[in-house]
C-alpha cells in the first residue's frame, strides 16, 4: 500500500514537471462565473468578448471619463466610470469576461431595439422595457428604476409649476421613440409638444425658447441643468403611472445571454453593487419635488 501510494506521488511530480517543461497545464479549466453561462455557450458575435452597444455621445451620469478612445465623444465608455459603464462592467465581471474582453460598439438609441440583426451581445443607454419593443429585442430585469423630469429655464412660469396639471398648457418637448416622449402624449397631454431626433435636440430647442420644458428621465435631467443648460432648473420629478419604468438592458431576441445577464444583475442587485453604483452615480430619488 504504501509503495503503491509512493509510486502514484511521484508519477503525479513527473505529470506536473513534465506539463510544465511543455508551457501547458494539466490543472482542469475554469468553471464558468455563473454555473451554466460558460462563455463558449453564450453565442457571442466574437469568441471571448464581450461587444456592448450604447449611443454616442455618451452623456454624464450614465457614462464617465475623458474622451480617449475613438469614436466616443463626451465621454468614454471604456473607462469603467459612470452608472451604464460601471454596470456594464459589472455584469460581464459576473459572467466571467476581463475588462479587457469588454469591446465597445456605437449604435444609436432607436436602433437598440428596432427588428432585425444587431451588431451586440448586449446594450446599454436608458433603453425602458415596454412591450412593444420587446417583440424584437430581449430585455433584461432592471438595473435601475425610472422617474421622468421635467426641465425649464428659471425664470419662466412653467418654472414655478408644482402639479402635471398646470403643464398643460406649455409647448414640451422630447427626444422621439423615448418613454419621455410616450409621457409627454399619454400623461401630460400639453397644448402642444414636440419630439426631435436626438436629446441634444431637445436641449437646443428649450435654449432658444423653442419650447417652454423637456422631458427626460431625473438624472439626465440633472446633467442638463449642470453642464448643458445652467440657467435650466430641474421643475420636479414626474409621478409614476402604471407599472413602474425601468431601464433594462436590451439584447438580440431569443439571445443565450439573456438568462446569464438576468442571473448576474441578481447578484449585483442582492450583493449591493447596484445600491453603491447608483450612490456614486446618479442623484438621489428624493433631489426633486414630486409633481402629482
Amino acid at each position: 500500500m504504501r509503495k503503491a501510494l509512493i509510486a502514484s506521488l511521484a508519477l503525479a511530480a513527473a505529470l506536473l514537471v513534465a506539463a510544465t517543461a511543455s508551457g501547458h497545464s494539466t490543472a482542469p479549466a475554469a468553471a464558468a462565473a455563473i454555473p451554466g453561462c460558460a462563455l463558449d455557450q453564450l453565442g457571442l458575435l466574437e469568441a471571448d468578448t464581450l461587444t456592448i452597444g450604447a449611443d454616442n455621445p455618451a452623456y454624464p451620469p450614465w457614462f464617465g471619463g475623458d474622451e480617449k478612445t475613438k469614436p466616443w465623444k463626451v465621454t468614454d465608455p471604456y473607462s469603467g466610470k459612470g452608472y451604464e459603464s460601471a454596470v456594464a462592467y459589472a455584469i460581464a465581471k459576473q459572467l466571467g469576461f476581463t475588462k479587457e474582453q469588454v469591446k465597445w460598439t456605437v449604435v444609436p438609441f432607436n436602433n437598440s431595439y428596432r427588428p432585425g440583426k444587431k451588431p451586440f451581445d448586449v446594450y446599454l443607454t436608458q433603453v425602458s422595457y415596454n412591450p412593444a419593443r420587446a417583440k424584437a429585442a430581449d430585455f433584461s430585469k432592471s438595473y435601475y428604476f425610472v422617474n421622468q423630469s421635467l426641465v425649464a429655464l428659471k425664470g419662466t412660469p412653467i418654472a414655478s409649476a408644482r402639479s402635471i396639471a398646470a403643464l398643460k398648457s406649455y409647448k414640451l418637448g422630447a427626444q422621439i421613440g423615448t418613454t419621455s416622449a410616450a409621457y409627454i402624449k399619454n400623461v401630460i397631454k400639453p397644448s402642444s409638444s414636440r419630439t426631435y431626433d436626438t436629446n441634444d435636440q431637445a436641449v437646443q430647442a428649450l435654449k432658444s425658447k423653442l419650447i417652454d420644458g423637456i422631458v427626460v428621465d431625473m438624472p439626465t435631467a440633472f446633467y442638463v441643468t449642470g453642464v448643458q443648460v445652467p440657467n435650466a432648473k430641474v421643475v420636479g420629478r414626474l409621478k409614476t403611472v402604471g407599472a413602474p419604468e425601468r431601464f433594462g438592458v436590451v439584447l438580440p431576441k431569443g439571445s443565450k445571454l439573456t438568462s446569464c445577464v438576468n442571473r448576474a444583475l441578481d447578484r449585483l442587485w442582492l450583493n449591493g453593487t447596484i445600491k453603491q453604483l447608483q450612490k456614486a452615480s446618479l442623484p438621489p430619488a428624493n433631489a426633486a419635488p414630486l409633481l402629482k
